[in-house]
C-alpha cells in the first residue's frame, strides 16, 4: 500500500491519444498513451488506463515490491492498453492486478476481447503466461468501494462502450474522461451518466484531442475540442480541469497555446495541460 502524507495524489506517466508519438517537439509534454496512477494514504494503488505510460509507472515501482493494485480501464481501444504486456510489476510472482472495464456491446465481458488482442500471434505470450495475476470485471453503470474509496463508472459517448469513473476520498475527488464524444459543434450538451461523474470534482480529467478546425473533420471520431472539455468542467462545477489525450499531430507549443487560450476563458477553473510526469494533489 501506499503511505503518502495528506491525501490523494495522482501521477501522469502518459497523455497522448490514438498512437505513442516521439520526438523533440512532444518531448515536454510527453509521447506516451493514456495511464494515470492514484495515490490514496493506506490503500493500493489506482489506474486510470493502461497505455504506453504504464511501462514507466512500473519501471518506478522497483524495490522488489510485490505489486497490487487495481485499473480503471475506460475502454478496450489500443491506445489504451498496449503498456500491459510491458508491466513489469507482473512479472513477479503473487503480482495482481484486478482490471474494471467496460461490458461490450454484445452483453459480452471485456474478459475475453482483452486476452485475445494480447497473446498470440499479436503479442508473443498471453496474459496468462505472465507470473503475476490479472482479474478482470465488467462493468456498465455501476458504484462500488475499494476500502474507504468510493468508485463510479457510468457509460460515456465514444466509439464503442466507454467508460468514465469518478473516485472518491474523504470528501475529495477525481473524474476520469479521457475519451468523450462531443455532442456538437456549438449545440452542445452533456448524458446523465458523464454529469454525474464530474459534478463538483475536485479534478476533472478530460479529453481535450481537437481544435475547433479538426473537430470539423473529425466530428465522429469520438472525442472533443478544448472548449467543449472546458464546457463541461463549468457546467459541472470542477474546480480544476486537466487537458488529456493530446493529438499526437500537437507538439509542445501547440499544447501551450491550447492550454493558454482555454485558461484565459475559465472564469476562475484552473486549467492544467497534462504532462508526463506531472503530480498533482487532489483536493
Amino acid at each position: 500500500m501506499f503511505a503518502i502524507g495528506g491525501g490523494m495524489q495522482l501521477t501522469f506517466h502518459g497523455v497522448r491519444g490514438s498512437t505513442p508519438c516521439h520526438g523533440e517537439a512532444t518531448a515536454r509534454y510527453g509521447g506516451n498513451t493514456s495511464c494515470v496512477s492514484l495515490e490514496v494514504p493506506g490503500h493500493d494503488p489506482i489506474l486510470f488506463d493502461l497505455g504506453t505510460g504504464l511501462r514507466y509507472f512500473g519501471v518506478g515501482w522497483g524495490d522488489g515490491r510485490v505489486f497490487r493494485g487495481s485499473c480503471l480501464l475506460s475502454h478496450l481501444h489500443w491506445d489504451h492498453v498496449q503498456g500491459l504486456p510491458f508491466f513489469t510489476p507482473l512479472l513477479q510472482h503473487g503480482a495482481h492486478l484486478d482490471i474494471y472495464a467496460p461490458m461490450q456491446e454484445d452483453g459480452s465481458s471485456p474478459s475475453g476481447p482483452l486476452h485475445d488482442s494480447i497473446g498470440p500471434p499479436l503479442f508473443p505470450i498471453g496474459l496468462k503466461a505472465l507470473p503475476g495475476s490479472i482479474d478482470v470485471h465488467g462493468c456498465s453503470d455501476d458504484d462500488w468501494t475499494m476500502g474507504e474509496i468510493e468508485v463510479s463508472s457510468r457509460f460515456i459517448p465514444h466509439v464503442g462502450n466507454t467508460l468514465g469513473y469518478r473516485v472518491g476520498w474523504q470528501g475529495h475527488s477525481v473524474a476520469y474522461l479521457s475519451d468523450h464524444q462531443q455532442t456538437g459543434l456549438h449545440d452542445y450538451s452533456l448524458s446523465d451518466g458523464a454529469r454525474q461523474l464530474c459534478d463538483g470534482v475536485d479534478v476533472l480529467i478530460h479529453d481535450a484531442q481537437y481544435t475547433y478546425e479538426e473537430f470539423v473533420k473529425k466530428a465522429d471520431w469520438g472525442h472533443c475540442t478544448v472548449e467543449y472539455a472546458l464546457w463541461v468542467a463549468q457546467q459541472c462545477r470542477a474546480r480544476t480541469l486537466v487537458l488529456f489525450h493530446h493529438d499526437p499531430m500537437h507538439d509542445d507549443a501547440m499544447v501551450d497555446r491550447l492550454a493558454r487560450s482555454t485558461q484565459a476563458n475559465a472564469r476562475g477553473i484552473r486549467v492544467i495541460a497534462a504532462s508526463e510526469g506531472l503530480v498533482l494533489p487532489v483536493g
